[in-house]
């Protein structure tokens, strides 16, 4: 069986983030097992620097395990090669119900476009992208056939994916 995947997509400080934790949080609270993947324009740093993973990953080690009695976490350094596509990193997780994806805004997967009005850009990712099945936003929208949701109504949101992306 293929994992459900879901991404929640938008404009920098449309609040994805946001909407992701929350519904992380609800969906877990109804006992589904949910992963997420982040997508990031930026170089991010998952360790500080000074630490002994960090000072491996330094060293050239392509990729650095980190275990603890709490968590384990992996980090791979590209050096050089290209980055990864969405269904690499899909195929690297750990079973689970449902994944969040945040970002990766062009791939070819059902999406949840978030709009606010706070957002970076005010153009609409739909009706331009076929595979937005859904906006939550902080405003009204103008008429669409797509389902639309307030940006706070988080019960009804993780109702639709469960609906949509869970029911068997």
């Amino acid at each position: 069986m293929t994992v459900p995947v879901l991404g929640v997509a938008g404009w920098k400080n449309s609040g994805k983030t946001t909407l992701v934790e929350r519904l992380v949080s609800e969906l877990t609270r109804r006992g589904l097992r949910v992963a997420t993947i982040k997508h990031a324009h930026h170089d991010a740093e998952v360790d500080r620097e000074g630490t002994d993973s960090f000072r491996h990953r330094e060293a050239g080690a392509v990729e650095v395990a980190l275990v603890t009695g709490a968590r384990w976490a992996i980090v791979h350094e590209l050096r050089g090669e290209a980055e990864p596509l969405l269904g690499h990193i899909l195929q690297r997780l750990s079973p689970c119900d449902l994944v969040l994806v945040e970002g990766y805004k062009r791939e070819n997967i059902p999406k949840i476009e978030v709009r606010r009005r706070a957002a970076a850009r005010d153009e609409p990712m739909a009706p331009g992208d076929n595979n937005v099945i859904a906006i939550a936003a902080d405003h009204p929208i103008a008429a669409t056939s797509l389902p639309i949701f307030g940006i706070d109504d988080i019960p009804q949101i993780a109702d639709f994916i469960v609906s949509r992306l869970l029911a068997r």
